[in-house]
């Protein structure tokens, strides 16, 4: 499960069982202790639980999206709802003005809004205003009106004086039915007439409608799909409805349990149906690697994509390469991290004449696409060098080297280079001062093997840290802090995901910089490689992207600010 539904789990665990231990929630979620910790940590910090020896004590905290007023409706296809809001709040952009509809399944979105940055969200729905003052520090704007039957929501023309005044980037609505006769309806004139203001006030509009509501048909239209962008809607869609629907000017996001088909915009069919099965959706470098695949997409327009989540899990890419295989994708796109099942991946796509893209991760029989990851590790351990020498006069008392072992030999590649960039600034490093970690490829597993190695050495108030990621840099980080021992590191990362640029351009961080791989970028890169193979023309066997190392003098000029 993602983060947000496992801390879901968690509240409703210590709802149904207080006093519950750490280590009964660990079992009974399937996850480690050190996740179960993070999680009450941002609970804490959310305010819904206080941390107490061995577990937490639940806090009067305010109704969850699913115990909300009006929210029974949702609860018959709850799942459904919540990959559909998922996976339509990947439209929203920091900085972003939006519209949020009074429906349940719209409401569904808030969850994922929590990690956006300066939003102004509008709204009609009383309920769902509530939710965003509790849950989030966006900007909120509720639309005034005749007040609806149930109390939910405000609709009616009283609003267009407000709607006037507004530039909505994008509006997220439901509605009671849709059909293709009668197109997007609603219960009530008011509500109906309201919708029609706000597609109109805005620049793109996406309606959530899980399978359910499709095929039924509310008192009110107030869309046909040619008035909107996107159609968020769940796999239990009729297939004929579905192909109708291709039909229009409307991009089709059909959301599945384990991926999600996008059907693009087009004047013809279209000409090709890529896989991408990416690495992990609770990575961040992992998510823009899949933003970017989608923009690249969206921009063609003849292009069906089906994504998928690895799930940082060899078994589950097994199954996930099945799953593509069904689809009958024309290319897969592979992000997974454990390189011992790469063979049985690609014979499965081999036995189905299906040609593979490895990302970052290779697979033989795949054309690889990644970074260069010695030169990339190379050049962190020559900035760590100049930093150990120029602070520590070339002297650190342990390297603590957090690689991962289940990536296999290239990504390898990057830890082994940045010991040789330390190596060439400092003259070599002596054995005896490496001290190897399984970072594991997530920041609490990182974090917990930091903590043992620092508890193991008392001694060392230098320790230079090599991460294999962010993942890894992140989760050093946190150790040293919990221990106290924050100025006893300094520590360098690979890939520059979003969370580690944050923490760059702290004052003083002990994470000095990182190899950033522009994973934003990797989606047109892979669209244009994935159609040259498809098209029968010669690739080269390994396509590597740029890389730089970011610092805090040169983040800016990368990644600006605002």
């Amino acid at each position: 499960m993602i983060t947000f539904e496992r801390q879901r789990s968690i509240l409703r665990l210590l709802r149904e069982r207080p006093g519950m231990k750490i280590t009964e929630m660990a079992d009974l979620l399937e996850v480690s202790r050190g996740t179960i910790r993070n999680d009450l940590l941002t609970l804490e910090e959310q305010n819904h639980v206080r941390r107490v020896r061995g577990g937490a004590i639940l806090l009067d905290e305010p109704p969850t999206v699913q115990e909300m007023p009006g929210a029974q409706e949702a609860e018959g296809n709850q799942e459904g709802k919540q990959r559909i809001a998922r996976w339509a709040s990947e439209l929203v952009e920091d900085g972003d003005a939006i519209l949020l509809g009074a429906g349940t399944t719209v409401q569904q979105m808030i969850p994922f809004l929590t990690d956006k940055r300066d939003l102004t969200i509008v709204t009609n729905g009383l309920d769902t205003a509530r939710l965003l003052k509790q849950r989030t520090d966006h900007a909120v704007i509720l639309l005034g009106g005749i007040l609806l039957d149930q109390g939910f929501a405000t609709g009616g023309l009283l609003n267009s004086d407000t709607l006037q005044q507004l530039n909505i980037h994008s509006a997220f609505l439901s509605g009671s039915g849709f059909t293709r006769e009668s197109s997007i309806t609603e219960q009530t004139l008011e509500e109906a007439e309201l919708k029609k203001k706000i597609i109109g006030r805005s620049l793109q509009t996406a309606v959530l409608m899980d399978s359910s509501k499709v095929g039924k048909v509310g008192r009110f239209p107030f869309a046909d799909l040619e008035d909107i962008a996107y159609f968020y809607t769940d796999s239990d869609i009729d297939a004929e409805l579905m192909d109708q629907m291709r039909a229009t000017g409307v991009n089709l996001m059909i959301c599945g349990e384990n991926t999600m088909r996008t059907y693009t915009v087009s004047d013809r069919q279209a000409s090709y149906t890529l896989g991408f099965a990416n690495q992990s959706e609770e990575l961040s470098f992992a998510v823009d690697v899949r933003r970017g695949l989608e923009r690249a997409v969206a921009d063609l327009q003849n292009i069906d994509l089906v994504i998928a989540d690895n799930k940082l899990s060899g078994e589950e890419a097994l199954r996930v390469a099945d799953k593509l295989i069904e689809r009958n994708v024309d290319l897969a796109i592979e992000y997974q991290i454990d390189h011992n099942v790469g063979g049985q991946i690609m014979n499965k796509f081999q036995q189905a004449n299906i040609p593979v893209i490895a990302v970052d991760i290779p697979m033989v029989g795949a054309t690889f696409f990644g970074i260069d990851n010695y030169r990339a590790g190379h050049d962190a351990g020559v900035a760590m060098g100049r930093w150990l020498e120029r602070e520590w006069a070339g002297a650190p008392d342990l390297i603590f080297v957090l690689e991962e072992p289940r990536a296999g030999l290239l990504p390898a590649a990057r830890i082994q280079g940045q010991l040789d960039g330390v190596a060439h600034i400092l003259g070599g490093i002596p054995e005896e001062k490496l001290v190897y970690l399984d970072s594991g490829n997530k920041s609490e597993i990182s974090e917990r093997a930091m903590t043992e190695a620092m508890l193991a050495h008392p001694e060392a108030h230098r320790i230079a840290v090599l991460s294999f990621n962010t993942d890894a840099a992140n989760g050093a980080l946190r150790a040293a802090r919990g221990l106290k021992r924050e100025k006893d590191v300094v520590i360098v990362g690979q890939g520059a995901d979003r969370s580690l640029r944050d923490e760059i351009r702290q004052p003083d961080s002990r994470i000095i910089g990182s190899a950033a791989y522009m994973p934003e970028g990797y989606g047109a890169q892979l669209v244009q490689l994935a159609l040259q193979i498809l098209a029968g023309d010669p690739v080269p066997p390994a396509v590597y992207t740029e890389h730089v190392f970011l610092d805090a003098e040169n983040l800016d000029h990368y990644y600006p600010v605002g």
